[in-house]
């Protein structure tokens, strides 16, 4: 299985060169402005034109208004639309019409009815990325934080599907062996700091998702 590879929150050349040098397929902008991974449009434009065509680019969102979605869209040049909130499948199918890009819906994970509920999102979502639910009143993402991977032996895997949450090169080939994920997402799980990309780290958590074998 050739496993694709997102590293979530960069806001650097460097971290998305070392990104694409390491085989990622996937890169992530953060358009949440309470996040330490947050970029402006204007920069999101600028790491978009060095950005190497190898790579696509997943604008990551939290409950955002179309002018959100319009600005970032049109900066950023994205190839994707990830929507980290509590965006019903209605608002994600009209995202989707409305911009005409693939849409990514997060899925926050503690228990099994967490896992039912991508039956709702199936249809309209061109991908689930599932990830830890945080506790209350912390950002929906980026903590660190895993679940327990066994809860996704009730999803119906024949969706398009990735596993986030927790992710680092110590954990994520026993990740991908435990759960088949097709794609893994990452961000403080190569940070030296909140919102500081290494490229070491981005550089052995690609090497051990790509040899999880």
């Amino acid at each position: 299985m050739t496993i694709q590879i997102k590293i979530c929150g960069l806001s650097t050349p460097e971290t998305i060169a070392a990104s694409a040098d390491a085989g990622a397929s996937h890169i992530g902008f953060n358009f949440y402005p309470p996040s330490p991974r947050s970029v402006a449009p204007e920069l999101a434009s600028e790491l978009a034109a060095i950005t190497p065509r190898s790579l696509l680019k997943v604008g990551v969102f939290v409950n955002p208004d179309d002018t959100l979605l319009n600005e970032a869209v049109r900066h950023g040049a994205l190839d994707a639309i990830q929507l980290h909130g509590k965006e019903t499948p209605a608002r994600v199918q009209e995202v989707k019409a409305s911009f005409g890009l693939p849409v990514w819906k997060v899925l926050s994970v503690e228990t099994d009815e967490d896992i039912a509920a991508a039956d709702a999102y199936s249809s309209v979502a061109d991908l689930i990325l599932f990830d830890t639910k945080t506790p209350k009143g912390a950002l929906p993402g980026g903590m660190g934080m895993g679940f327990d991977w066994s809860l996704l032996d009730a999803f119906d895997k024949s969706i398009p599907w990735g596993l986030a949450g927790g992710l680092n090169s110590e954990n994520v080939a026993d990740a991908i062996r435990a759960t088949g994920a097709p794609l893994v997402d990452t961000s403080s799980g190569v940070e030296s700091a909140p919102g500081v990309k290494d490229v070491d780290r981005i550089a052995a958590f690609c090497k051990a998702a790509l040899d999880h074998d």
